[in-house]
C-alpha cells in the first residue's frame, strides 16, 4: 500500500488497526535507524521509535497531510529523539564528558557497529555535539538528506539549518584535529 492508500484505510474504523500495522512496517526501519545514529544505544533507540508510533497514533485524526507521511513521521522521531537527548544530559549525575565517554565506550562494544577507528572516532566526535546540531550534522551527513528536507522536518528554515551543519561540521573538525 502506498501512503494514501494508508492513510484513508485508518480513516476506516474498520480497517484502522490493519492500516496502523502496515504504516508501523512500513517505517519502523528506516526511523530506528534515524533515531539510532543519534543516540547510539539500541534499548533508547527502541523505546524512541515505540514512543514515536504512540505519538502517531495518538495524532492521526488531526493529520492534515500537508507533508508526506514520512516526513510527518520523521519529525515526530526526531523531535522525540532531540527532547530525549535534552532530558538526558540534564538527568545524568555524571559530567557531560563522563556521559560522553560512557556512550563511546557503548559505541565500541555494540554487536552492531561494524565500523573502523576512523569512525569511531567520528562517532564519539558527534556525541560532544548539542542535540539539535546532532541530529542535523545526523541527518545531512549520515541520511545524505538535502537542507531543504531537514529544514522541512525540523520546521527551521533552510538558512537555519545550514549554519546549525556549518557549527556543527566545525566543531567536528576541531575535536578530530585535536583543537577541543
Amino acid at each position: 500500500m502506498d501512503d494514501r492508500e494508508i492513510l484513508a484505510a485508518l480513516r476506516d474504523e474498520d480497517r484502522k488497526d490493519y492500516a496502523f500495522n502496515l504504516l508501523v512496517r512500513k517505517y519502523s526501519r528506516r526511523l530506528y535507524w534515524h533515531i539510532r545514529r543519534a543516540v547510539f544505544d539500541h534499548n533508547d533507540a527502541d523505546d524512541l521509535l515505540q514512543n514515536t508510533f504512540i505519538k502517531a497514533w495518538r495524532y492521526l485524526p488531526g493529520f492534515r497531510e500537508e507533508s508526506g507521511l514520512y516526513t510527518w513521521l520523521y519529525r515526530i522521531a526526531t523531535n522525540e529523539t532531540i527532547n530525549f537527548l535534552k532530558s538526558k544530559r540534564l538527568r545524568t549525575m555524571l559530567s557531560i564528558s563522563g556521559h560522553e565517554r560512557g556512550l563511546a565506550e557503548r559505541i565500541q562494544a555494540d554487536p552492531y557497529f561494524n565500523g573502523d577507528e576512523a569512525m569511531a572516532r567520528l562517532y564519539r566526535a558527534v556525541i560532544k555535539l548539542p542535540p539539535r546540531q546532532k541530529m542535523i550534522f545526523t541527518m545531512k551527513y549520515f541520511e545524505d538528506m538535502k537542507f531543504t528536507e531537514i529544514a522541512q522536518v525540523l520546521d527551521r528554515s533552510v538558512g537555519a539549518v545550514k549554519a546549525s551543519y556549518h557549527h556543527a561540521f566545525t566543531k567536528i573538525q576541531n575535536i578530530l584535529n585535536g583543537n577541543l
